[in-house]
């Protein structure tokens, strides 16, 4: 019943983002990109959590990297006018 009595006007959900500002729909969303070795990464460790996890990230760091193509075409960096 107070909490009824001190709410005035219109409920809006709260955002950190005014929704009067336009927003680049290149960081509109935070969805994983996978790309070459992150994406096998990613599909050999999704399954394995806790101390298994940590245990194979090791693994695939000690040795089974081995290099491959760099991208040098493939920048991704946003300028911000602000």
């Amino acid at each position: 019943p107070t909490s009824a009595k001190r709410r005035k006007g219109p409920v809006t959900p709260f955002s950190r983002i005014p929704t009067d500002q336009k927003i680049d729909p290149r960081l509109s969303s935070n969805a994983y990109v996978p790309y070459d070795y992150a994406e096998a990464a990613h599909r050999d460790l999704i399954v394995t959590k806790g101390k298994g996890f940590t245990k194979e990230k090791n693994k695939k760091k000690r040795g089974s990297y081995r290099g491959g193509a760099i991208d040098s075409e493939g920048v991704n960096a946003i300028k911000f006018e602000d």
